[in-house]
């Protein structure tokens, strides 16, 4: 298209091969008739700051952060917003007038997902893990008005961090509860709890694997939500299903996640639906 330059945008991780952001991304900007191309990038740690400010010269209006990336590059940008400063990591930038602005679509990705299917306002909420997805989702449940928080993790450190962040930062009550060193220690959740979230990598391409989750524990009702995206179906969701629990995959937090970075990129709110057609057809996933 002669007379027209390319709006870019893309992601910054190392083993970025296999990436499906790129398939998703590029899909809305075709539906939307967008001029603009997403860039898979290969970025080594040593290498961040020089990406980053390859990406200012060259006028990119945002980019993606992953492993290993998501804290480091912090130090390379002109502000914060709000969850992630809490959270401490980024995983979206986005210029603007204020610079580049280092986001954390984490959280709202899985949270606008879940909203599809239950509010957690008012709701006991388990999160299983402390890592960095744990942490974006926990912020945005607190955020969004969850009455308490239930941290489970192996590591004690990492889990009371986490429990205590929720408590002191975003004022809502939260403890941590451990998980046993061996697979058949397993967590019995809790009667009151409304939502079950694993938002671990156990499961991830490991059809067969699951938390060590109490299955006698998941009764009828309760809403078990993964943020594996491969297999669509983890097996946590499977056993979950059995016990008639309402389940959520992780499909839905990446195209929502997706969807977040592309309004804020472009100013278009972009078709889901096709966002996440392209998305499955990208890991194979099966549909709902």
């Amino acid at each position: 298209m002669a007379g027209f330059v390319h709006q870019v945008v893309g992601s910054m991780s190392q083993g970025a091969d296999g990436n499906p952001t790129v398939a998703m991304i590029e899909a809305g900007f075709a539906h939307h008739g967008l001029h603009w191309r997403y860039l898979n990038l290969e970025v080594t740690p040593q290498d961040l700051p020089a990406a980053v400010a390859g990406a200012r010269a060259m006028g990119f209006r945002g980019f993606n952060l992953s492993i290993p990336h998501k804290v480091a590059v912090i130090e390379h940008l002109d502000g914060l917003g709000r969850s992630a400063e809490i959270i401490g990591a980024v995983n979206c930038v986005v210029a603007g007038q204020r610079g580049l602005v280092g986001e954390n679509t984490d959280g709202k990705g899985f949270l606008a997902s879940l909203l599809e299917v239950a509010d957690p306002a008012g709701q006991r909420v388990v999160v299983l893990g402390a890592g960095g997805a744990a942490r974006a989702v926990a912020v945005e449940l607190a955020l969004a008005g969850a009455e308490h928080l239930t941290v489970v993790n192996r590591d004690p450190h990492r889990g009371e961090d986490l429990a205590v962040l929720i408590s002191n930062r975003c004022g809502v009550p939260a403890d941590y509860r451990p998980w046993g060193q061996a697979r058949s220690d397993l967590y019995p959740v809790a009667p009151d709890a409304a939502i079950v979230v694993n938002a671990t990598s156990i499961g991830l391409h490991q059809p067969d694997l699951m938390p060590p989750v109490d299955p006698a524990s998941l009764r009828p009702g309760l809403v078990v939500a993964d943020v594996v995206f491969s297999p669509a179906r983890t097996k946590l969701l499977t056993v979950a299903a059995e016990r008639e629990c309402l389940t959520l995959d992780g499909i839905g937090m990446l195209v929502n996640q997706g969807a977040e970075a592309f309004r804020r990129w472009t100013g278009v709110e972009p078709d889901r639906g096709v966002l996440r057609s392209a998305l499955e057809a990208a890991t194979s996933g099966p549909r709902r």
